[in-house]
């Protein structure tokens, strides 16, 4: 019976990086001035995929080597707070059709704009809730220095 081996994440990765540069290439040059919530949803579920590979690779890494962890848990935050920026700038984005702006205090309610649209909140209020485990108020507001605890 032959063996089948299981690809290794940097089999995907560049996958991933090269969709993403796809992307870009495509549809920014051609494509309308304002990003729309569609593909500010989509980024956000990018950035909050890349949020939970960092939060694996810190919490293995940093057992094992401790400096190396603590630069992945640095990154790790530095994602998050994109995720926040891109879900802030989803909910200052017009709704379609009506061109409203909705409160993004709106978002604790779960679904104020109805599912699906607002699936991007569900997936925030999730994360949000690791993300408040893992990292302390202090470490989410404090501007990134490049230099790192030890």
């Amino acid at each position: 019976m032959p063996r089948t081996t299981t690809p290794l994440a940097e089999d995907f990765l560049p996958f991933a990086t090269a969709a993403v540069d796809f992307h870009r290439t495509l549809n920014i040059p051609a494509g309308p001035l304002v990003t729309s919530r569609t593909e500010l949803d989509s980024l956000h579920a990018h950035l909050v995929s890349l949020h939970t590979l960092l939060d694996a690779h810190a919490g293995r890494t940093g057992a094992l080597v401790p400096i190396e962890g603590e630069q992945l848990r640095a990154a790790r935050t530095r994602i998050w707070q994109a995720t926040d920026h891109v879900h802030a700038a989803y909910h200052a984005s017009p709704r379609p059709g009506t061109a409203e702006v909705p409160d993004r205090e709106a978002c604790q309610a779960g679904l104020p704009e109805g599912a699906p649209e607002l699936t991007i909140c569900q997936r925030h209020q999730r994360t949000a809730h690791r993300v408040r485990r893992h990292t302390t108020p202090a470490d989410l507001h404090t501007p990134f220095t490049g230099l790192i605890r030890r």
